[in-house]
This record gives C-alpha cells, sequence and structure tokens, in this order.
C-alpha cells in the first residue's frame, strides 16, 4: 500500500497522541492459547435450546432530487420524472433456531421467515422497484410478500461451526446487509473457528444472495457496474486476530470468479480513558485486481482509509481521510456490506481516484442520565474524482462501469445529522428508534447527484420462546 503524505503526517499525529495519552494497562501483549472451554461441552440439547423469536421494523425513506437531477418512473407506458420518493415498508424477521445436539458433533438447525408489507404502494411514491420497495413489471408495488430468508444446517466440533445453506455472514469483503426493512443474506458452505483464545478464522464459498428486496436468490453482482455482468461463486477466508488488548486486526481474502480478487486488511487501536480522553485509531484497506475473464474489465485498485477519533465522556470526535487509487471505482458485491471503509456514508466516496476528508461529531447523553439517546452530526467533501484513464478491456467487460470516463475533476460533499434512541427496560427493551437527515451536493458527473434523504426507522425485537 501506498499512503499519501497526509497520512503518513496523520500516522506521525496518532503516535505523539499516543504517547501523550497511553494507558500501560491497555497496551498488554495477548498470548495465543487454546480457548478455556469448549462451546459444543455446553449444548443444551436440539429441543431445551430451541428459541423463537425475531424483529419487526418499520421503515421509511422520503427522498427529494435537486439542481436538476429527478426520478423516473413509468405511468401509462409513458416515462415520467419527479423530484421526490417515498418508500415506507414494514419488515418482519420470524426466526426459529433449535440447540445443538449434544456429544462430540452438534447439529442444529435456523429457519427465518422474512415477510414484507408495503404502506405506501403508489407507484409515484415509490418509482418503480428499487432496493427499498419490491415492484412488478409495470412499476406496481407488491403490497405484501414473504420469503425465507434463513435456512440452514450447522454443524459443531469443539468451538468450530460449519454452516450450510442460507445464512448470514460477516466479514470485511462479503458481509450482510441490513439497512433497509430486510436484510440480505447468503446461500453457500461457511465456517468459522474459535480454538484459539484472540484468533479465529472464518471463511465461505457462496453462488447466491437473498436481496434485501426480492423475493428469489440472485447471482452475485457489483454495486457500481452496469448489472450485466454477474458471477455464480464467492469464496472467502480470513483470520481475525488481536495480539493487544487496544489492538484488533482482521485479513481476508476473496476471489470473486471472473470479476476481481479481493484483499482486506483492517485494524483498530483504542488507548487513554474516554472519561479523561481516549483516542481510537482506525485503518481499513483494499487491494482489488481482475481476475479470470475480467467481467468488469481491467481493475488495479488500492483504496484505503484512516480514522482518528477522540473520546472525552459524552462527547466524541472524528476525522476520518480516505483515497481510491485506481482508475476504476473501488466496488464492491452488491447486496452485500463489503466495504468497512470510514468514509462510506450515503455516499460511499469511492470515484476513481478520489480523495476525501470528514469530520463528525457524537453525543451520549448517558452521561447526563438519559442512557440510550444518542445525537450524531457528520461533514464529508470528496475531490479529484477522475475516470478518463479508464480503458475496461473492450465489448461488455469495458462498458462495466457506465459514466466513468465522463468524470474528469469532479467533486461532492455531504451533511448529516441523526439521532437514536435505543428502550432500557420494560416490554420493549432493545427498541430502537433513528431519524437521519441528509444532504448531498455534487458536480455535473459524480455517480451520486443532488439528493436530501429523512430516513426514519424504528426496530423492535421480540421473543415467542
Amino acid at each position: 500500500m501506498k499512503l499519501s503524505s497526509t497520512a503518513l503526517l496523520a500516522l506521525a499525529i496518532s503516535s505523539i497522541t499516543a504517547n501523550a495519552y497511553a494507558d500501560p494497562a491497555s497496551q498488554d501483549f495477548v498470548p495465543t492459547t487454546l480457548a478455556g472451554s469448549s462451546a459444543q461441552s455446553e449444548a443444551k440439547g436440539f429441543i431445551d435450546g430451541f428459541s423463537l423469536g425475531g424483529t419487526t421494523r418499520n421503515w421509511f425513506s422520503n427522498e427529494q432530487r435537486f439542481r436538476g437531477s429527478k426520478f423516473t418512473y413509468q405511468k401509462h407506458g409513458e416515462a415520467r420524472t419527479d423530484n421526490y420518493r417515498t418508500n415506507w415498508v414494514q419488515g418482519t424477521i420470524l426466526n426459529a433456531t433449535s440447540g445443538f445436539t449434544q456429544g462430540t458433533v452438534g447439529v442444529s438447525t435456523e429457519v427465518a421467515v422474512y415477510n414484507a408489507v408495503v404502506l405506501d404502494s403508489s407507484k409515484r411514491d415509490i418509482k418503480g422497484g428499487s432496493n427499498r420497495t419490491l415492484a412488478d413489471s409495470d412499476g406496481d408495488a407488491v403490497d405484501q410478500w414473504s420469503k425465507l430468508g434463513l435456512a440452514n444446517v450447522k454443524f459443531r466440533v469443539s468451538n468450530t461451526t460449519l454452516t450450510a445453506g442460507r445464512q448470514n455472514f460477516s466479514s470485511g469483503i462479503v458481509d450482510t446487509i441490513g439497512n433497509r426493512a430486510l436484510p440480505s443474506s447468503f446461500e453457500g458452505v461457511s465456517f468459522n473457528s474459535e480454538e484459539f483464545s484472540n484468533l479465529s478464522f472464518q471463511g465461505g464459498v457462496f453462488d447466491r444472495v437473498s436481496p434485501r428486496t426480492e423475493q428469489s436468490l440472485s447471482k452475485f453482482r457489483t454495486e457500481y457496474g452496469n448489472g450485466r455482468q454477474e458471477t455464480d461463486k464467492v469464496n472467502t477466508f480470513g483470520v481475525n486476530y488481536q495480539p493487544f488488548k487496544s489492538l484488533k486486526t482482521s485479513l481476508f481474502a476473496a476471489n470473486v470468479e471472473d470479476f476481481w480478487n479481493q484483499y482486506y486488511f483492517g485494524a483498530t487501536h483504542e488507548l487513554g480513558d474516554s472519561q479523561t480522553l481516549s483516542l481510537t485509531t482506525g485503518l481499513n484497506y483494499y487491494k482489488t485486481v481482475d481476475e479470470g475473464k475480467k467481467l468488469m474489465g481491467k481493475i488495479d485498485n488500492d483504496t484505503y482509509s484512516l480514522s482518528f477519533g477522540l473520546t472525552h465522556q459524552a462527547h466524541s470526535l472524528t476525522f476520518s481521510y480516505q483515497a481510491v487509487n485506481g482508475d476504476e471505482y473501488f466496488d464492491y458485491l452488491h447486496e452485500t456490506n463489503g466495504i468497512y471503509l470510514a468514509n462510506s456514508l450515503t455516499s460511499d466516496f469511492n470515484g476513481p481516484n478520489e480523495k476525501s476528508f470528514q469530520i463528525a461529531y457524537g453525543l451520549n447523553m448517558a452521561e447526563y442520565g438519559v442512557p440510550g439517546l444518542k445525537f450524531n452530526i457528520y461533514s464529508a467533501r470528496g475531490w479529484g474524482i477522475d475516470g478518463t484513464h479508464y480503458t475496461g478491456d473492450g465489448g461488455v467487460a469495458g462498458f462495466a462501469y457506465n459514466g466513468i470516463q465522463a468524470q474528469d475533476g469532479e467533486k461532492h460533499q455531504e451533511y448529516g445529522i441523526g439521532t437514536s434512541y435505543a428502550v432500557q427496560s420494560g416490554p420493549l427493551k432493545a427498541t430502537t428508534i433513528r431519524g437521519t437527515y441528509v444532504t448531498h451536493r455534487a458536480s455535473a458527473n459524480q455517480a451520486d447527484g443532488n439528493l436530501r434523504e429523512f430516513r426514519l426507522v424504528t426496530t423492535i425485537p421480540f421473543n415467542i420462546l
């Protein structure tokens, strides 16, 4: 990885700050030993460990395009345009999970039914199908729909679990995304091994994704491609390692067949005491190179983010710098959250050769006697977007990123404010309510355009058994 002079300066500042506010106890080395207990030895049994519960989420969003940018939808066979789009969906998950059978090899099953009820079905409001509201080929909302979101069998030996079927998975490259009324999930086989005290391994082979707003399974596509390129297989493997009490690291690799090979490294370091002053440093780095048939065109991309967060009691202040070194987008798999970059906001700030900087402030009202109530505000700016050197490989692959060559010196900025509250006790304990308002402004050819959005999301967990 090639770090810019800005990033190197930030690292130097981090070192100075570390010396000023270091807490010696937090820097202790953590030796790698065998785990002190076996999860399988504590198995309750298939029936005794059974649980039935889930969540219900009310998801509302109102968007406005401005400065000439508009939404498009079909009415009576004609294309219509409008500045506004509204999506309002109630998503419910009912999850049934058995316990692990007792013995050397434990077996468990998990089944989750996902259901969505559309609360605003106006064709003009929803503006056709999207990853927010499911619509038919005519652009009319599907008022109510259900699917199997999860359906898998798990086998466990000691602290190692093998999962086969439709499942959740979380890593820096392949990660379930849950920012809509319902989350995504993946079809395949994965494993998670936690046999050591501070060292774990996980990996998987997946051939289909269950999208947030689709009833059927889909092949994998990319978030920024034109949608015509698909792949049947994603292989990933990685390790999580905590060498010090204050330092956590992750290293993952993935082969996305005929798209790319992608590598991820992440590290988080903490210093000091938040009651006085603490510093959290975060580094995320991705390397992406084309692979196989190169369906996404020629790719050679290095992208990283570096963040520094200072916390004093209820207050936190975070500075984040991010850079894309490549003539194409930093891209990731569609219907995943495989982008652990600090400046991935409403915009991902991931244009070709883009640099971006964010400053964010957070307030935790628990320090003032209101636990569960939080506020945040941020401002982010991206500049230097240059896709004029993108060539692709010709044919379909050469046009994988539509409009990228028109991006010459593009820039954009985003402002956001939000508040959230988590219920602390009573029958609605752990219920969360979050409201956010975001404004994004962009130059003519920046991909995200000019947008304002207000979003209100209420999530209620429940237990039946």
